[in-house]
């Protein structure tokens, strides 16, 4: 099996609704992704996926749609407030969390045609959220 890893960065905020802990309260992430992609067998060029293809799709969907947008729920009561002020913010079923964050991409890589096996997103230095494909 052949594999790569293309990182991303990227800033966001976020807050997480029905939460006891600090981040119940808006607040912002310098967020680090890892695309991990794999196969079985090279292609004529040899390579898994060139890493330019992967900037072009997936960071730049990245870059258009998450990077400094507030990420909430679809409850949130934030958003009319938003909507109104014409502030950018994405909405997610469930709540942003790291682990939500990383399926979202994976799914979006996925969804692109990519060979996509793993998402981590790093929410801080030290901890991080993982998704693998079924």
């Amino acid at each position: 099996m052949y594999t790569v890893t293309k990182e991303i960065y990227f800033c966001y905020g976020h807050r997480l609704l029905n939460y006891d802990g600090a981040c119940r309260h808006l607040h912002g992430h310098n967020g680090k992704i890892e695309v991990e992609l794999s196969k079985e067998k090279l292609d004529p060029r040899g390579m898994v996926v060139d890493f330019s293809e992967i900037r072009d799709v997936i960071k730049t969907w990245i870059d258009q749609t998450l990077d400094h947008t507030m990420l909430l729920k679809k409850d949130d009561p934030l958003i009319p407030i938003l909507k109104e002020k014409k502030e950018r913010f994405y909405v997610l079923n469930e709540n942003p969390t790291a682990e939500s964050i990383a399926h979202l991409i994976y799914e979006y890589a996925h969804s692109k045609g990519f060979p996509v096996t793993r998402v981590t997103l790093w929410e801080t230095e030290s901890s991080f959220a993982t998704y693998r494909g079924t």
